[in-house]
């Protein structure tokens, strides 16, 4: 399995047959600055966590390129049809589902943020709830994206359920669980070998470096992995 951080929330993930685009932010995005061409080349799956656009992103130019299928809640998979995306190729689900995506599984767990589109004064659109993501690989690690999310104590159920070896944690603060919470989210609730810090160091309001996150996690048995934006990474 390859792992692809393109900064703040968006990663690529290339195991066996899937090339998986999350929370596709790249046109944008202050920590990437190459578009989302590249990244969306043999994309099959696009998954999305929630619907700010911070997340949402480049998916429907993505989408309506590549004929990806589009994993999300319920509401964000028709915000994106109404967008053009292919009605036939949108794969929804809600809370604790669990749906079959040819060569994986995604289940969506809770996460505690919000989800909408806009932000203009009187255009916010609802778009369901925010969620995690749970993908499980017949011969590959389990990988759990947490979305934007404070801890909870249900992380505990999460990992009893599915015991995900690699992690996509949000550490920035402001919006999410700072580093040292996260952190501790990370030693207390799971058991990952691998574990990726994300929605960081992209806008000013947000930490600005991992230190926080790899402090809290010193002496523990997951290995920190602060990715470079843009560079594959062997998990």
């Amino acid at each position: 399995m390859k792992v692809t951080w393109y900064g703040h929330s968006a990663f690529r993930i290339d195991a066996g047959a899937a090339s998986i685009l999350i929370d596709p932010f790249l046109v944008g995005n202050p920590s990437w600055k190459g578009g989302w061409e590249g990244p969306a080349e043999g994309v099959t799956h696009v998954l999305i966590t929630h619907g700010h656009d911070d997340h949402v992103g480049s998916a429907a130019d993505i989408l309506k390129k590549t004929g990806a299928m589009l994993v999300a809640n319920f509401e964000i998979c028709m915000y994106l049809v109404g967008k053009g995306v292919d009605q036939g190729r949108i794969n929804p689900g809600n809370t604790g589902g669990t749906v079959d995506c040819g060569g994986f599984t995604t289940t969506f767990v809770q996460a505690l943020h919000s989800s909408s589109a806009g932000g203009e004064r009187g255009t916010n659109t609802y778009l369901g709830n925010p969620l995690g993501l749970v993908l499980h690989f017949p011969d590959e690690p389990t990988v759990y994206h947490m979305g934007d999310t404070d801890i909870f104590s249900d992380m505990a159920l999460i990992n009893e359920l599915h015991e995900p070896k690699i992690g996509m944690v949000p550490i920035g603060d402001r919006f999410t669980m700072g580093g040292a919470v996260a952190a501790l989210a990370c030693r207390r609730f799971f058991r990952f070998d691998k574990v990726f810090p994300c929605h960081y160091a992209s806008f000013g309001m947000l930490d600005q470096t991992a230190q926080k996150f790899v402090d809290g996690m010193q002496g523990s048995s997951t290995k920190v992995i602060p990715a470079t934006v843009g560079t594959a990474v062997e998990v």
